[in-house]
């Protein structure tokens, strides 16, 4: 049985070019979101494997989705993805919950790598 991943960033065009690495990859994309807020609702009705999340987005930002996922599903495995320079939200993010980081523009092989790292 595939893995289930939800994939969350603003962009559409982020979320289909990660969705599409991650459906080449023989995982399942069961959900996207547009914000955190968007993200946390899905996870709740969707329970994924996984969650790929932007750091910077509108209304509610990646960080803050973070913590109210991890909040209601401490085990939940939040992979954030956040543009070069933004380390300092990436660590962050990590305190906030999550459990890695990818950095765009995402490079097929690396995003893969850390998504078996953390759900194999």
């Amino acid at each position: 049985m595939a893995k289930r991943i939800l994939v969350v960033d603003d962009a559409m065009f982020m979320r289909k070019l990660l969705s599409d690495i991650l459906t080449k990859a023989g995982f399942e994309v069961v959900g996207e979101a547009g914000n955190g807020q968007e993200a946390y609702q899905k996870y709740k009705d969707l329970l994924p494997d996984l969650v790929t999340m932007d750091i910077t987005m509108p209304e509610v930002t990646g960080i803050e989705g973070v913590k109210m996922i991890t909040a209601d599903f401490p085990e939940a495995k939040v992979l954030m993805c956040s543009a070069m320079g933004q380390e300092g939200m990436v660590i962050d993010s990590v305190k906030s919950g999550a459990k890695g980081f990818i950095v765009k523009p995402f490079v097929p092989e690396k995003v893969i790598a850390e998504v078996q790292k953390l759900i194999g």
